[in-house]
């Protein structure tokens, strides 16, 4: 692993305004992203964690531009792309792609899966409409699906064979980085393993660097090699994933921890309690934006927003605490 990163995400911000009356005037914004900075080396999995509503798909949507970023900074190996447009992003997106977490919804209907994987490829010119189908034989193959299947719809397959299908449109035009928006939280759990390994053998065998973006801490601890804990807009802790896992900081992040079950027989772990429910985005609270959910908060929390910084090699956090 290079330590010149494929990806590097400083102070991005991502509101969405809300608007009002007649006139659709601006009364607001949600707050879904609030400047949020790491980057991704070539070639590792990077985790992107935290609860539903935090802000980790709308950031994965924005670093792919398929969001407008309000502000911030993108670099795609060492070149800006937050201000692209037309054919320069045009060619950027050729070596970034998405899996998106609904199979279900993330496939036209009405287009057979020869339609679906070979589009890409045929609209950036790397293979003609009738080597198509040979094409996409091939990429089904790559995913572990029978190559008959390309003159098939979606309808026809199950919710894996859906996400495999995805998988295959993903890698279609060869890219070097693709987003992971939650691929297997819409799956049955006898499938889920079965897609992980299918992504751990595609980022072998083609280089691949991920962005995960998950919830499920047990899944992100098996595959990624740094993680990222989000909360409400903000990135609150980062580190390699061992570290993470064995000396967590941020008390959201322990609380997180402490809710996964273990796997040791007869093993007790030390509940740490969140009370409340997640503020809105619309009106985050001032300070830590933890503060109002913390079982340590002090009255400083309410009122200072925790600085970004590293506590050791590679671990940072924004905590008064530690």
């Amino acid at each position: 692993m290079t330590e010149k990163p494929l990806l590097q995400v400083e102070n991005l911000v991502k509101y969405f305004p809300i608007r009002a009356g007649l006139l659709q005037r601006q009364v607001g914004s949600i707050h879904a992203v609030d400047g949020i900075s790491f980057k991704v080396n070539k070639g590792e999995t990077f985790g992107l964690v935290g609860e539903s509503g935090c802000g980790k798909s709308t950031a994965g949507r924005t670093i792919l531009r398929l969001y407008e970023p309000t502000s911030g900074k993108i670099s795609f190996d060492g070149h800006s792309i937050e201000n692209l447009s037309g054919k320069e992003l045009r060619s950027v997106r050729t070596r970034m792609q998405m899996i998106f977490q609904d199979p279900y919804a993330s496939l036209n209907p009405r287009m057979t899966i020869r339609e679906i994987v070979a589009e890409a490829a045929v609209d950036h010119g790397k293979i003609s409409w009738k080597e198509s189908e040979e094409f996409a034989a091939r990429l089904l193959k790559l995913v572990n699906l029978n190559p008959i299947f390309v003159r098939r719809y979606p309808h026809e397959f199950s919710g894996g064979q859906r996400q495999r299908i995805g998988i295959a449109r993903a890698i279609a035009i060869n890219p070097e980085f693709i987003i992971c928006d939650e691929p297997i939280s819409a799956l049955d759990v006898s499938v889920q393993a079965q897609i992980i390994n299918l992504l751990e053998e595609l980022q072998e065998q083609l280089g691949i660097t991920y962005l995960f973006i998950a919830h499920d801490l047990a899944m992100v601890r098996h595959t990624s090699n740094r993680v990222g804990v989000m909360y409400l807009g903000k990135i609150v802790e980062l580190a390699e994933c061992d570290e993470l896992f064995q000396h967590p900081s941020h008390p959201y992040t322990k609380a997180l921890l402490s809710a996964v079950p273990s796997r040791k027989a007869g093993a007790r772990k030390q509940r740490i309690l969140t009370t409340g429910d997640v503020p809105s985005p619309a009106n985050p609270p001032s300070g830590c934006r933890f503060h109002t959910r913390c079982p340590f908060a002090m009255p400083r929390c309410t009122t200072e927003e925790p600085q970004w910084r590293e506590v050791s090699p590679g671990h940072f956090l924004a905590c008064h605490l530690t």
